[in-house]
């Protein structure tokens, strides 16, 4: 037990000049593959709700592979919770996880060509300490993209570059050896463009804080060690490629990523992956590439401009296939890739409504929602990791998509965690569903709840808050309109969560703009003000259409409802329900925006009730208005493209069950609608639109070449 304590504090290789050369390499392959797996075993720790103990156990070691899962745990913490000052220590920890993998890998290469023993290898010496280098790089680049700042979001997307380099470095050689032992794996076909962006890469560390977007074209000279811009490990055929032409044309697409194996599945019982450290490596490198391929697929339209600066394509397709991969392997790696499926299928996907059918993703869809391989992942999760709220948590939005919002609901209302972050998470979930099934009173409790649990946006926590109050106000004036004490408590206490919306905006910001959903609440607070002054009503009274509603439709709860809970929610669209005079609901309905949002909140109703000819014509009526009825400063202008983009959902889901002719046109309609909004101006809300649009695209790409309709 000495000797092995002695390895995890770091202990001296044995000199190059030692009698038993060969007894001293297993001896310190030995301490490597002890180091990696005590490390690795703490940071898994972390999947079962125990990320205390993790960074316990993560702190007592020296390694790298210490300091990389130490920085693992806060970066878990900081991108649950949102919280500044996590994502700051996170940072740092990152930085100095970079710094000590490079100088591992410099110090393997030069131990590999000291070496007098022969043996053959998947991956270049270090290969390991690269992995982690770019898992750094990664979570480095996710936590920009989450700060504040401008800059540090421009900053992320050559993180993510860098990324790329050094994962594709490490496929390459995993290629290469497949193709040596016959597994035939598919060489790489890179498209090679020139820019003049990034020809020098610098060593892990920073960028000098008064940078700005005019770094990307420049050609900067660096003084000091350089990384180079490829892995430049000694691999068994030596020649993987000139990584350098291909990061001046990266494009991380099916055709032009890194190289696949087709004819190896890359199970973790296979003979190639029974030594731990080429597992990490592998499942580490098919998770962390999964991750990038499925980020950069995700980029809403709006944004996808910005990463055209630097080449970035993503592949969502490929990008899933090798998630799955890594979720097979029971370490580390696979159960951050399985966390990561997870999120895509339970919650992004969650926002999507152009999809492949279920016989489509019983064939293999890879971009459809696979209900029963969901179902089996988190059984296996959950039994590997029973102490998790995490995966619970999981559990409980998948039933939410089998439209079971009470079997959702009693999984949350009994998810503990040890872990703050998870608890705001499943609160909010919670919240939310509570929200679906129009329990008012205990939605407004849970929204008021996240405000104590989670620091990410108070402002919309009000406004939710609010909403739901409000929704107590009207069901109290309609139930017994005699009743004053009880209605004027819900009606004062509505306006009093509002009241709070506007003070708490504005301390979080999103690449040095506004959150996107905190400054759709503040509009919406300024209208209703706007609309109470003029009309000389109270501000309760000055709402129209059910807020509620529309947020519902925002998250797209309709999709996760049963037809009596759609039936249910129609009623609270009716206009009967505000609480003005006559005269003044009169007022309120004739306000283009606002007839538009009952509109398309009651057209996505009657599209998921499938009532599709109902749902075209109040969608048409939006179509009719021009554009300049929904500008202003507290017009609501996220619904012109959000009807655009329920007639290319409309078109899609009428097209499923159509003749091949008939459904052709009916991809093609869908296609224009997407267009059109992908081509939009900027408006609130865009980037959560515009996730929708992305996946229905990607599902368009997926349906025209398995079909054969591609052009």
């Amino acid at each position: 037990m000495s000797r092995l304590g002695s390895w995890f504090r770091g202990s001296t290789p044995k000199s190059s000049n030692d009698p038993s050369p060969s007894i001293s390499q297993v001896d310190l392959r030995a301490q490597h593959v002890a180091i990696l797996q005590d490390a690795m075993a703490g940071a898994d720790l972390i999947m079962n709700d125990d990320i205390d103990g993790a960074e316990e156990r993560l702190r007592k070691g020296s390694s790298t592979y210490h300091s990389f899962g130490l920085a693992v745990c806060v970066f878990m913490r900081s991108i649950l919770g949102f919280e500044k000052s996590i994502m700051t220590e996170a940072s740092t920890l990152l930085a100095e996880c970079e710094t000590s993998a490079w100088n591992d890998i410099k110090k393997a290469e030069k131990d590999a060509s000291n070496s007098n023993v022969e043996s053959e290898r998947i991956y270049p010496p270090g290969s390991e300490y690269q992995l982690m280098l770019a898992e750094s790089y990664l979570m480095s680049a996710i936590i920009g993209v989450l700060h504040e700042s401008l800059t540090e979001g421009i900053k992320s997307f050559y993180k993510l570059r860098k990324a790329y380099v050094a994962l594709d470095s490490i496929l390459q050689a995993e290629s290469a050896y497949l193709k040596k032992r016959g597994l035939q794996p598919t060489p790489p076909k890179v498209d090679i463009k020139q820019t003049s962006a990034y020809k020098n890469e610098k060593m892990p560390g920073d960028f000098d804080d008064d940078a700005d977007m005019d770094f990307v074209d420049a050609d900067e000279s660096h003084s000091g060690g350089q990384t180079p811009l490829h892995y430049e490990g000694h691999l068994a055929n030596g020649n993987v490629g000139d990584a350098e032409k291909k990061l001046n044309g990266l494009s991380l697409n099916g055709n032009d990523g890194p190289a696949t194996t087709d004819g190896f599945d890359g199970s973790p019982d296979s003979d190639i992956f029974s030594d731990p450290v080429n597992a990490f490596v592998h499942s580490g490198a098919s998770m962390c590439f999964g991750v990038l391929l499925l980020i950069i697929s995700l980029v809403p339209p709006a944004f996808s401009r910005l990463l055209s600066i630097i080449g970035f394509k993503g592949d969502r397709e490929r990008g899933i296939e090798m998630l799955w991969k890594s979720s097979r392997f029971e370490n580390v790696n696979g159960a951050v890739a399985s966390l990561m499926l997870c999120a895509y299928y339970n919650g992004l996907l969650g926002f999507a409504d152009i999809l492949p059918s279920e016989a489509d993703v019983a064939k293999g869809a890879i971009v459809g929602y696979p209900r029963e391989r969901i179902a089996a992942l988190l059984l296996k999760v959950r039994a590997r990791y029973p102490d998790s709220g995490l995966w619970r948590f999981e559990e409980a939005r998948s039933r939410g998509h089998r439209k079971d919002l009470v079997g959702a609901l009693e999984i949350l209302k009994n998810n503990n965690s040890k872990m703050k972050q998870v608890d705001a998470l499943n609160n909010f979930e919670m919240s939310l569903d509570s929200s679906y099934v129009r329990d008012w009173s205990h939605a407004r409790d849970d929204y008021l709840r996240c405000i104590e649990l989670n620091d990410w946006s108070p402002s919309l926590y009000y406004y939710l808050a609010g909403c739901a109050e409000l929704e107590l106000y009207r069901n109290a004036r309609l139930a017994s309109p005699t009743d004053k004490s009880q209605i004027n408590v819900h009606k004062k206490k509505a306006e009093e969560l509002f009241g709070k919306v506007q003070g708490a905006a504005g301390k979080k910001r999103f690449m040095a703009r506004p959150m996107p959903f905190e400054e759709f609440v503040v509009r919406k607070l300024k209208k209703w003000e706007e609309r109470s002054s003029s009309l000389g009503i109270d501000l309760a009274d000055a709402i129209g259409i059910s807020p509620m509603q529309e947020m519902v439709y925002l998250w797209n709860g309709l999709k996760k409802m049963q037809p009596a809970e759609l039936e249910t929610a129609a009623g609270d669209l009716s206009w009967d329900r505000l609480t003005c005079s006559e005269e003044i609901r009169g007022k309120i309905q004739a306000q283009a925006d606002e007839k538009a949002l009952h509109d398309l909140c009651y057209a996505a109703i009657l599209r998921n009730l499938e009532r599709f000819d109902e749902a075209r014509g109040k969608l048409q009526e939006i179509l009719n208005y021009d554009k300049s009825a929904f500008k202003g400063a507290t017009k609501d202008d996220y619904i012109p493209p959000s009807a655009h983009y329920e007639m290319a959902v409309l078109a899609w889901v009428e097209g499923q069950t159509k003749t091949p002719t008939e459904t052709k046109k009916k991809v093609d309609d869908c296609q224009s609608w997407l267009d059109k909004v992908a081509g939009w101006e900027a408006y609130v809300l865009d980037g959560r639109i515009g996730m929708r649009v992305q996946t229905g695209m990607d599902t368009l790409r997926w349906y025209k070449r398995e079909h054969g309709l591609a052009a």
